[in-house]
């Protein structure tokens, strides 16, 4: 059995950072993961391209689920892209303020960092190899893989969430349960609508006390809503471990209801039917699902019929779709959840057990689309790798 003087499970982005970094100090470092690359988890973020970080990451109680500024301000976003640049890796930056391989592909990413981890002779990379169990006798880890067992001295948790538990559960470290997190959202059927894009609109997403509001572009499925503001939205469910409440989308939030109002008393002199009345102005799905929500009666009518409370119908149902959240697609993004934060020091080493550590996504931080939760990673695992790099 061969020993090491730290072991990290789990070669993603914290586990990667974690590693690159107390491996400047020559540590003597084993990095185990089940996949076939360090790193390769990151061709499935950014749609492939990888998101970063965001040039706006404070306060970063706007992005996560809590604060996190004495965190990110040990190794923020400027500090993450100063240490990209010095391995090879251009950036740039979009409107939003997220942040991408110059290249717009993960693989710039995962590449910089695989050439960094093989120049240091002191980290042993072990992939294609599963964790099966951990035990800690006396001041020692031994952690049973697939291909053999190992142990060391201080051992460093940075396996995606889900995949962790055991681990956690095995080390009796308190949690909060994991939930998927940034995720397309069930509700009753939107079949009429079914792969139809609208941008500009506003959701208000309600779960019991919790409310996220945000302006963006979904995607309708057929029993359910998508795209970036719904994965955002998915939060405060996750976070409440409760899939049920509503989604409200306001087609024109540019307008309002007065504006709105008159605009649509204008178009009735539109020589059209009231089938046709929304043509111009909305897709056919969307025209058809607003005036049957309006519940407008007898459509062959020529426009100019609609009646005064016809058009304030029409409006309501414009400035408000109200479908019914009930539950979750597959394929989260991340999971919210882990190993909380006041369970652990500033460095993010367990209070319970000495010289074990969690970075990434295990730990109890969860931030909306953006970079955010990259940034997290980054920042974790340098925090972690320079406590080990003192000891």
């Amino acid at each position: 059995m061969e020993n090491f003087e730290i072991i990290i499970l789990g070669a993603g982005a914290s586990g990667c950072f974690c590693a690159l970094t107390a491996g400047e100090k020559g540590k003597k470092i084993l990095l185990i993961d089940k996949l076939s690359r360090a790193g390769k988890k990151l061709m499935a973020t950014g749609n492939g391209r990888c998101n970063l970080t965001n040039k706006v990451i404070l306060p970063s109680e706007k992005f996560y689920n809590q604060t996190i500024d004495k965190y990110i301000s040990r190794f923020d976003n400027v500090k993450t892209l100063e240490y990209f640049n010095n391995i090879g890796l251009e950036t740039i930056a979009d409107q939003e303020g997220r942040v991408y391989p110059f290249s717009n592909s993960a693989k710039s990413v995962i590449d910089v960092i695989n050439n960094q981890l093989k120049s240091y002779e002191n980290i042993t990379l072990s992939l294609e190899n599963q964790v099966e169990k951990i035990e800690k006798i006396g001041e020692k880890f031994i952690v049973y893989t697939s291909n053999g067992k190992f142990s060391c001295q201080k051992l460093v948790v940075a396996m995606g969430s889900k995949s962790g538990e055991e681990i956690i559960k095995t080390l009796k470290i308190k949690h909060k349960p994991f939930v998927p997190c940034l995720i397309a959202l069930k509700t009753q059927s939107t079949r009429s609508l079914d792969g139809i894009k609208l941008s500009n609109v506003k959701i208000e997403a309600v779960c019991g006390e919790k409310r996220h509001i945000e302006n963006g572009e979904i995607l309708f499925k057929d029993s359910g809503v998508s795209g970036i503001v719904i994965f955002n939205a998915s939060s405060i469910f996750a976070r409440s471990n409760n899939f049920s409440g509503s989604i409200n989308i306001d087609l024109m939030p540019h307008i309002s209801h007065e504006e709105l109002t008159k605009a649509l008393l204008k178009r009735r002199k539109i020589n059209v039917k009231i089938s046709n009345f929304f043509d111009g102005m909305f897709v056919p799905q969307i025209g058809y699902y607003i005036l049957n929500n309006a519940k407008i009666q007898n459509e062959e009518r020529d426009s100019s019929a609609l009646s005064i409370d016809e058009i304030k119908s029409l409006v309501n149902a414009i400035k408000k779709i109200s479908l019914s959240v009930k539950g979750h697609y597959e394929n989260n993004q991340i999971y919210s959840g882990g190993v909380k934060l006041d369970e652990l020091t500033d460095d993010l080493e367990s209070k319970q057990v000495k010289n074990l550590f969690f970075c990434g996504e295990i730990c109890d931080v969860d931030g909306i689309c953006g970079g955010y939760n990259l940034q997290w990673a980054w920042t974790s695992g340098r925090i972690v790798g320079e406590k080990l790099s003192q000891k």
